[in-house]
């Protein structure tokens, strides 16, 4: 269906989008602000689409997450996880600086506006930590990592493939309940990941239980703006024991035997 065909009234479609909705944000982005290829199927880049505000899916301290449903009106429809980050003004946390070391904005101008503290300036802000996470996002999905397709990037909002069943959003690793067999599964999940970080010189720098899903008996990892470069970032060794011990410790307090310092071991020794 082309933008043209929609032009034309279709009984029972209006014509524009309604209250909560909008036109495809899609048409807006640049190449690079979209997410890799080939892009899942379900992916939709129509101009025509609509963008459909089905409420807030959860609130946090820098971001709040929404549901979204993207579709052709009369036609195909995917929900998304929309991520919205906040300007610094408006955060409950502002972000340590240990997670930004080393990184550097691409333009003087707005390295400027952020020193000075600017209305621009804070809104620099709040799209570096959208377009560090969909970087993140990015690169890891094309290494075959459990994320979250990364949609597109869009100023301060990040649209995402929502994991979860139709509209419920599937839970919190600290959330699930399960069995000694299927811990195990999920931990050997986690391990891996941590090992595909640091096979790439990588610590995630906030893993938790908290921002590990379980869909399907699958991990998928989410929250990754402040992914960190082990040996360019001062913190970055302090950062990737924490997740290490973190996660072990979570999994011991389960009942299951694993120890702390050697999944550390284990994962310094696999950095690339």
């Amino acid at each position: 269906m082309s933008f043209s065909d929609l032009s034309t009234p279709v009984s029972g479609i209006p014509d524009e989008p309604g209250p909560d909705q909008r036109w495809s944000t899609w048409p807006l982005t640049t190449p690079t602000q979209r997410g890799p290829e080939p892009r899942p199927a379900w992916v939709i880049t129509a101009s025509a689409a609509w963008d459909t505000e089905l409420g807030v899916l959860k609130t946090g301290k820098e971001a709040d997450v929404h549901l979204l449903e993207r579709s052709i009106p009369g036609g195909e429809g995917v929900v998304l996880a929309a991520k919205r980050y906040r300007d610094p003004d408006h955060r409950d946390f502002h972000r340590s600086s240990q997670y930004t070391e080393g990184r550097r904005l691409r333009r003087s101008r707005d390295t400027r506006a952020v020193e000075r503290g600017s209305t621009y300036g804070r809104q620099v802000q709040a799209g570096a930590w959208a377009a560090a996470e969909f970087e993140a996002l990015s690169t890891l999905w094309m290494l075959g990592a459990p994320v979250p397709y990364p949609v597109q990037v869009h100023g301060t909002e990040l649209l995402l493939e929502f994991i979860g069943d139709g509209r419920a959003a599937a839970p919190r690793l600290a959330e699930v309940r399960v069995g000694s067999a299927e811990l195990s599964a999920l931990f050997d999940q986690v391990r891996s990941v941590l090992l595909l970080l640091a096979d790439h010189g990588w610590a995630h720098g906030d893993l938790s239980p908290y921002n590990l899903l379980v869909h399907d008996e699958r991990i998928v990892v989410i929250d990754l703006p402040q992914l960190v470069d082990v040996v360019s970032n001062p913190s970055g060794f302090e950062l990737l024991e924490r997740d290490c011990r973190v996660t072990a410790e979570w999994f011991a307090r389960r009942g299951l035997a694993v120890d702390a310092r050697a999944l550390t071991d284990e994962v310094f020794a696999c950095l690339g």
